[in-house]
């Protein structure tokens, strides 16, 4: 395998991008310029370093230079950061200084020395930051769910393409895990449970709770920007950090937040996540949420609003059926169910007696190297992040590449949207349209707040 050094790969990545006619991005007065340095780790910053970015923060740390931290947080998010010990860089494995801090990712994007950024904000953010990083010249790893609308899939996949010597990963890191996951897909595939009939995906339901104070914002966090693109409304502490997810106007709740990695690996194991693929039919047996809604809306602004109970039948052309719940007998997790046999997989196990007659011990390295795009797995921790880190060096698809994700995103969105209207949606996966149904169509895209548009 040959090997190759930041400043080779860099250099091979600045020829293709001035032959594509690479502009910058805007806000930067500058074209963007790769740095040339002799060492072989990467410079990386990370946006959004909550709780969840400053874990993969860590895990990056490992595999690179953090230089840079950026939050709308200055306490939750810069000031943890800089100060954890295991966020930086490192030399003979002691971390050397503090990264810089910024609460404008556009500062971070400005950086020339930076090649990669790890972007872990609230959902909402995402599509727009990582459209502006490549046009930055940066390669990107974001965190799942990539979108907030199928819209927003067909923005970062057009991105992707135009910008495409440039990697980026998805952070479902449920596909590298090759004991479960990656192990129930190619049982799939390879026909050892027979002809699949019906896949239960239980990804649990949202919370419940309010109705919660509004207050005045703390002076830590930059509120304004953090609303990003959503309609502006008075400060809940329960809207930010964690809790964002909840709440329709940022996320798609367990739809979203879950549905991105269990619907994902439900439709890469039926081999339904090309461009193209997915359910045709999304029909709510049971959508129930905390509060009332009218035409698809929240009546109420101070509680969670998204599904905390609800089963999703999804059709496939071929007739199988994807059911998402957010309760199951077997729990969290996927069962599948086929003419020869059925198997449920979490992140814990698989099992069921396709697992006990040990038809799994048939599938070789090579299997999982073709699942992989060609890459080898070699077991050790972190696999995700260091398959990141191999397509850049290396060049190939990632494991969790964008056109895929977005795919199985399109279906977590749409069974938000068929309960949200507490009625069957008709899905062309070919066009990416909903047939028949111009109120439902409505919800494909949602208006941006003035100065937070996504560039295309």
């Amino acid at each position: 395998m040959k090997h190759s050094n930041r400043r080779d790969f860099l250099k091979r990545s600045t020829v293709v991008a001035t032959a594509a006619g690479f502009t910058p991005y805007l806000f930067s007065s500058a074209q963007p310029v790769y740095a040339q340095a002799a060492s072989d780790r990467l410079q990386i910053g990370c946006i959004g370093v909550g709780d969840m970015g400053r874990g993969d923060a860590r895990d990056f740390t490992n595999l690179g230079d953090i230089v840079a931290v950026c939050d709308v947080d200055s306490e939750y998010g810069i000031a943890n950061a800089q100060n954890d010990p295991n966020i930086g860089k490192k030399v003979n494995d002691e971390k050397v200084g503090k990264p810089d801090g910024y609460k404008d990712y556009r500062e971070v994007l400005d950086r020339k020395d930076i090649d990669v950024v790890s972007i872990v904000t609230v959902d909402h953010w995402h599509v727009k930051i990582a459209v502006e990083a490549l046009m930055a010249g940066k390669h990107v790893f974001c965190q799942k769910p990539l979108t907030l609308t199928v819209e927003e899939g067909q923005l970062i996949r057009n991105a992707c393409k135009k910008y495409n010597n440039l990697v980026f990963q998805v952070g479902t890191q449920q596909r590298a895990q090759k004991d479960q996951f990656a192990t129930a897909a190619h049982m799939v595939r390879k026909g050892m449970l027979g002809d699949i009939r019906k896949m239960t995906v239980d990804i649990g339901g949202s919370d419940v709770g309010g109705p919660f104070k509004k207050e005045a914002p703390p002076e830590c966090l930059d509120f304004e920007m953090w609303q990003g693109q959503t309609p502006r409304v008075e400060y809940i502490k329960e809207r930010v950090h964690f809790q964002f997810r909840w709440w329709y106007e940022y996320g798609g709740g367990k739809f979203t937040d879950w549905g991105a990695h269990h619907i994902d690996c439900a439709q890469w194991a039926l081999n339904e996540c090309q461009e193209g693929c997915g359910p045709i039919s999304f029909n709510p047996i049971v959508a129930e949420h905390p509060v009332p809604f009218k035409d698809g809306y929240p009546t109420v602004d101070d509680c969670y609003n998204a599904s905390h109970k609800f089963e999703i039948s999804c059709k496939f052309a071929s007739g199988v059926e994807m059911l998402v719940c957010s309760s199951s007998r077997d729990g969290n997790g996927i069962l599948i169910e086929g003419t020869r046999g059925r198997i449920h997989v979490d992140r814990g196990r698989i099992n069921g007696r396709p697992m006990e007659a040990g038809l799994h011990k048939q599938l070789t390295d090579d299997d999982f190297k073709e699942l992989y795009n060609g890459k080898d797995f070699d077991g050790l921790h972190n696999w995700h992040k260091r398959n990141f880190i191999t397509c850049i060096k290396e060049g190939g698809l990632p494991v969790s590449d964008v056109y895929s994700h977005v795919v199985a995103m399109n279906s977590c969105h749409l069974c938000a949207i068929a309960a949200r209207l507490g009625r069957e949606i008709k899905w062309d996966p070919k066009t990416e349209t909903i047939v028949g149904d111009d109120q439902a169509s409505t919800f494909l895209a949602r208006e941006r707040y003035k100065g937070y548009e996504i560039l295309v």
